[in-house]
């Protein structure tokens, strides 16, 4: 998909938004990175390099200017090999559109570069359940050291007290003393320190309580869980070495409850291909080999059979039935990272769960996320309230009542 956003104008109004609807909709981000080259050249900055006659002439049928001759074509297929899919459908306003759309994009890459470099991360929140225990081997050093120096005086007291009777007290003493080992000493002390042996009851049944509560608190909690699957997938290969986005894979994370499992022919667009036969001495890699048994592919005559079997993945994030969560509504209206869920998938030989997904994670994610201000959503609730204001007619499904989320989970 060589070239295929370096359209740019500055004599027509631009619909940006228009044009990040058409930029994922065509799956243009599975070769086109932002801010870097992938399978095809890096968009930023390109309206400054390119005229629209060419770049409207190359969108339409980039073979034929290749073939034509065009120096800026065939320098662009001696750079990247994998020519682009003509769009000849996409009219020069769509394609206007889409260039606003990366205008728009570099301003922001410029802004978060900007702010990255006068500000920095914020603390990470404290643990109450680590505090808490904190707290109780504190209180509990402070009350055995209250204890001891009490106890001291009281013995001293006690002495006292009983120096009319020193005689006495010295032979039972020493009777008491005969055939006694050190320890049944400190055992007989301490059993009879009523108020010791209360307190140190009481600290233990508080312990037992607070680790009870733990892994009461923890029940249902998967995190760190990461599964055998039926096929060695790397999102470390795929998103890291390739940069492929994440989105290309699991389409169903933009524009439903979803993120979805690509099926086997998302894979196939690539590894009817690509066999990863340069690592394995020429022979075609054993998980690359596992796709096309499940596909029933045949890379000698490069043909489908009809044997095929579904590949049984095993589900890593799993939320209970009563828990509702809308993958577009927070990659789309929300703008939120995969990263911010998943962690560094892009890192990941093999996936684990990496947040907790419980509800308090969920809970401190929504104090501490910002709305932002250009959001659509809310535009709409604006104007809503101003016809309310006007005494206008205003029903239900006029501000989403009709959406099947609202009742059907």
């Amino acid at each position: 998909m060589v070239l295929f956003f370096a359209v740019i104008t500055t004599t027509h109004a631009q619909d940006a938004a228009n044009g990040a609807a058409l930029f994922k909709a065509n799956a243009c981000q599975s070769c086109h990175t932002m801010g870097r080259k992938g399978v095809g050249p890096d968009l930023i900055g390109l309206s400054e390099r390119r005229d629209m006659a060419w770049i409207v002439k190359w969108i339409h049928n980039p073979q034929g200017m290749i073939d034509s001759g065009d120096e800026q074509a065939v320098a662009l297929k001696a750079e990247f090999p994998t020519v682009m899919t003509p769009f000849a459908s996409l009219s020069e306003g769509d394609i206007a559109d889409i260039v606003a759309y990366l205008d728009a994009e570099k301003v922001k890459m410029e802004e978060k570069k900007a702010a990255a470099g006068a500000t920095g991360g914020g603390a990470a929140s404290s643990d109450a359940n680590t505090m808490m225990i904190i707290g109780l081997v504190a209180l509990f050093v402070v009350a055995v050291a209250v204890i001891f120096a009490l106890n001291r005086v009281t013995k001293t007291l006690e002495r006292v007290i009983a120096n009319n009777q020193a005689a006495i007290a010295e032979a039972q003493a020493k009777h008491e003393e005969v055939g006694e080992s050190s320890s049944a000493k400190f055992a007989k002390a301490f059993l009879k320190n009523k108020k010791l042996v209360g307190f140190v009851v009481l600290m233990v049944v508080g312990l037992l309580g607070v680790m009870g509560w733990q892994t009461m608190w923890n029940v249902g909690v998967h995190q760190g869980y990461k599964p055998v699957q039926p096929i060695k997938f790397s999102h470390q290969i795929h998103a890291g070495v390739n940069q492929i986005e994440c989105q290309y894979c699991h389409g169903g994370a933009f524009k439903s409850k979803n993120a979805s499992i690509p099926s086997a022919n998302v894979c196939m667009n690539c590894h009817n291909t690509v066999t990863g036969s340069d690592h394995y001495d020429g022979n075609i890699s054993p998980e690359i080999a596992k796709l096309y048994r499940a596909v029933d592919w045949n890379p000698d005559t490069r043909t489908y059979g009809t044997n095929t079997r579904p590949i049984e993945w095993v589900r890593i994030h799993n939320l209970p039935d009563f828990a509702y969560f809308n993958h577009s509504q927070h990659v789309v209206v929300a703008g939120v990272e995969c990263q911010t869920c998943h962690g560094p998938i892009q890192d990941m030989e093999e996936v684990y769960q990496y947040s907790p997904l419980t509800m308090k994670w969920c809970v401190d994610c929504h104090k501490s996320t910002e709305v932002n201000k250009d959001n659509a959503y809310y535009d709409q609730l604006i104007e809503a309230h101003e016809k309310l204001k006007k005494g206008e007619k205003m029903t239900a499904a006029m501000i989403g009542g009709l959406e099947c989320g609202k009742c059907h989970y």
